[in-house]
């Protein structure tokens, strides 16, 4: 039937090859350890940055609120000058005695 095939390697040679196969194991664990730390720090970054944006959102819905409340103050600031001066003007004829024709 079938026999169990034997091959003999010197012990030397196949602890070497073992030890060089866990080294570069080891380094490939010490890159994802790495690469694993640097998208912990890049997704803290992120997070920091939506948290900005959502400051800057609110900030500039502010100011919005705020440009449109001027808007509204300017326009009001006209109808008043007019309704000031035409008051003075009113009362400033008032004072000038009436002339005869």
């Amino acid at each position: 039937m079938n026999e169990p095939s034997t091959v003999t390697y010197p012990t030397a040679e196949v602890l070497k090859e073992l030890k060089q196969d866990i080294k570069e194991v080891n380094q490939k664990l010490e890159k994802l350890s790495t690469i694993s730390v640097e998208l912990a720090e890049v997704k803290t970054e992120v997070r920091n940055l939506k948290e900005d944006v959502r400051d800057i959102k609110t900030v500039q819905n502010t100011l919005v609120k705020e440009v449109s409340d001027l808007k509204g103050v300017k326009s009001l600031i006209i109808p008043i000058i007019v309704a000031v001066a035409t008051a003075l003007l009113t009362l400033l004829f008032r004072l000038v005695p009436n002339i005869p024709h």
